[in-house]
C-alpha cells in the first residue's frame, strides 16, 4: 500500500511542475505566475480541488507521439471558494505546450462549464494561450465549439468571468468574448483573432502585439475588456474582490455583507457638488462614492466612454449597479460609445437580479456626422431598449440636467423606473433655455433684451424639477444631504419587486 501511495505522491508531484521547472522559471522571468500560482491566489486558501490532473492528450500525428505527454495536458481545472462562496475555474498552464488548446484540454474546460452550472455557480477562466493546438486540426476547433456552446447555455444564468494573463488569439478569444466581463493584465497580456505576423502578410500594416491587442487598446479603444491592472498579482485580488459583489446565479439574489456604515448616513457636502454655473462641471464620482457604503466603488469599464459610469457599490450591505453620467467629460452626453456601454451593464445586472441606481446629468445625445454615421440612433436605442426590458428595481436620482431624448433613456419614470428622484438643481427640458428660445421665438432673434427676458421666463417655468414633479413624473425632490438615506429606503422598499412580462422566446435588441 505503501508503494502505491508513494506513486501517487510521484504522480502528483509530476503533474504539479507542468512543463517542468526550466519552463516554470521562463515564465517567472516574463512576470507571469504559474497557473497554479494564479489558482492558489485566487481562491481561499487550501480550498482548491482539482479535477483532471492526470488527463493526457491523445494526438499522434506531425510528431506529437514522439513529444512526452505532460500530465493535465495545458489547463488546470477544479473549484474553490472566494470569501467561503463556491466558484469554478480554470487556468491555463503556457508551460505546457504553450497551453494550446487539444481535444481532451477542451473536455476539461467543458466538464467544468457543466458542473458549474449544474451547481448554478460562477467560473472564472484565466487565460494564458497560444490558440489551437495546430496538430490536432479540427478536433481542437471541435472543442471550441464545444466550450463556445456552453458559454452560451450558462450566460444570463451563473456569472463567467474572464481574465486574460498572457497570450489569447485565435479562436481562443471567443469565449472570453462571450462571458460577461473581460480583465487583462496590462503589458503581459493581449488579445486578438490574427496575430502580428497575419496581419503584416495580409494588410502590410506592421504592428506589434501590444499595439495589436494589449491592455490599453482594450480598455480604452475596443471596449472588449472591461478592465486592466499592472501584474498577476493585483489582477486576481481585483477579481476576489468583484466575486464579492456578484451573486453565485440569476436566481440567489445579491450577497450581503455585513457593514458598520449607517445607511441614515447625512452627506452635508453633497448640498454644494452641483455648481451654481450650469455649464461647469462636477465630478459624479463624488457622488457615487459618498452614498456608497464604506465608499466602496468597483468600477467597470472605467477607461471607455468616461463620459458615463457604471460600476457596483454597495448599500445596506447588498450589491446595487450603478450607471451615471460624468459631466466630467464631454459634459456627460450620451454617445454611441457611452450608450453601448451602459446598455450591456444594465442587461448584466437585470440578467442577475442586481438593482440599479441611475444618477443623470445629461444634456442630450452627442450630435455631428461621425455620431450619425456610426449609428448612434441603434446604439441609443440599446440603453433605451435595456433600461425598458429590465424587471429589477429602478431607481433614479435627478442631479442637474435632463435633456430631451436623453430624459427619458436615462431610467426615467415612463421607461420602467420606480422610484424616481431629482435634487433641487435638477433642470428637465427638452433642451437647454437658450437653444428652445431661439427656436420658439425666432422672430425677436435681432433684440437681445428680448430674448434675454424670455430665456428669463423659460428658465422659470421649465429649468427646475418641479414641472415633472407635477406630473408625478418625478415622485420626489429631495435634499443632496439625504440621497443615501432615501436610496437606502427606496431599495430596502423594492426588495420584493416583482414584474410580468408577456411571453416570447426572446427579445430582439437593436444590437
Amino acid at each position: 500500500m505503501k508503494d502505491i501511495l508513494e506513486k501517487l505522491e510521484e504522480r502528483r508531484a509530476g503533474a504539479r511542475l507542468g512543463g517542468g521547472e526550466k519552463r516554470i522559471a521562463a515564465q517567472h522571468a516574463r512576470g507571469k505566475l504559474t497557473a497554479r500560482e494564479r489558482i492558489e491566489l485566487l481562491l481561499d486558501k487550501g480550498s482548491f480541488e482539482e479535477f483532471d490532473m492526470f488527463v493526457e492528450h491523445r494526438c499522434i500525428d506531425f510528431g506529437m507521439a514522439e513529444q512526452a505527454k505532460i500530465p493535465g495536458d495545458g489547463v488546470v481545472t477544479g473549484w474553490g471558494t472566494v470569501n467561503g462562496r463556491t466558484v469554478f475555474v480554470f487556468a491555463k498552464d503556457f508551460t505546457v505546450f504553450g497551453g494550446s488548446l487539444s481535444e481532451t484540454h477542451a473536455q476539461k474546460i467543458t466538464k467544468v462549464q457543466d458542473m458549474a452550472l449544474k451547481m448554478r455557480a460562477p467560473v472564472i477562466g484565466l487565460f494564458d494561450a497560444g490558440g489551437a493546438r495546430i496538430q490536432e486540426g479540427v478536433a481542437a476547433l471541435g472543442g471550441y465549439g464545444e466550450v463556445f456552446k456552453r458559454n452560451v447555455q450558462a450566460s444570463g444564468v451563473i456569472p463567467q468571468i474572464s481574465v486574460i494573463m498572457g497570450p489569447c488569439a485565435g479562436g481562443d478569444v471567443y469565449s472570453p468574448a462571450m462571458t460577461d466581463f473581460i480583465f487583462m493584465v496590462r503589458d503581459t497580456s493581449y488579445m486578438f483573432v490574427t496575430g502580428p505576423d497575419v496581419v503584416k502578410t495580409v494588410t502590410n500594416e506592421t504592428v506589434t502585439s501590444e499595439e495589436l491587442g494589449g491592455a490599453k487598446v482594450h480598455t480604452a479603444k475596443s471596449s472588449v475588456a472591461d478592465g486592466a491592472w499592472d501584474n498577476d498579482v493585483e489582477a486576481l485580488l481585483q477579481i476576489r474582490r468583484l466575486m464579492d459583489f456578484l451573486p453565485a446565479n440569476n436566481t440567489e439574489g445579491v450577497p450581503e455583507w455585513p457593514t458598520t456604515d449607517d445607511p441614515e448616513r447625512i452627506e452635508m457636502s453633497l448640498d454644494t457638488l452641483v455648481p451654481d454655473n450650469p455649464n461647469k462641471p462636477y465630478d459624479m464620482k463624488e457622488l457615487v462614492l459618498k452614498v456608497a457604503d464604506e465608499g466602496d466603488f468597483f468600477e467597470i469599464q472605467e477607461a471607455y466612454a468616461k463620459n458615463i459610469i457604471t460600476g457596483f457599490i454597495r448599500i445596506e450591505g447588498r450589491t446595487v449597479g450603478v450607471v451615471a453620467n460624468q459631466p466630467m467629460v464631454l459634459a456627460g452626453v450620451l454617445d454611441a460609445d457611452a450608450s453601448r456601454k451602459a446598455a450591456r451593464f444594465v442587461r448584466f445586472c437585470d440578467a442577475f437580479e442586481i438593482p440599479i441606481v441611475t444618477f443623470v446629468d445629461v444634456p442630450g445625445f452627442l450630435p455631428g456626422t461621425a455620431q450619425e454615421y456610426g449609428g448612434l440612433i441603434k446604439h441609443g436605442a440599446k440603453l433605451l431598449y435595456a433600461y425598458s426590458e429590465a424587471t429589477v428595481p429602478l431607481v433614479t436620482v435627478i442631479t442637474r440636467k435632463a435633456y430631451g431624448g436623453a430624459y427619458d433613456v436615462m431610467a426615467s419614470k415612463h421607461i420602467g423606473g420606480d422610484v424616481n428622484y431629482a435634487w433641487p438643481t435638477a433642470q428637465i427640458a427638452v433642451m437647454g433655455a437658450k437653444g428652445a428660445v431661439e427656436i420658439i421665438f425666432r422672430a425677436d432673434l435681432g433684440d437681445a433684451e428680448k430674448i434675454a427676458a424670455r430665456t428669463k421666463a423659460y428658465e422659470d417655468r421649465f429649468m427646475s424639477p418641479f414641472v415633472a414633479a407635477e406630473r408625478g413624473y418625478i415622485d420626489e425632490v429631495i435634499m443632496p444631504h439625504s440621497t443615501r438615506r432615501r436610496l437606502a429606503r427606496a431599495l430596502a422598499m423594492l426588495r420584493q419587486k416583482k414584474a410580468e412580462t408577456p411571453w416570447r422566446k426572446h427579445d430582439n435588441i437593436p444590437l
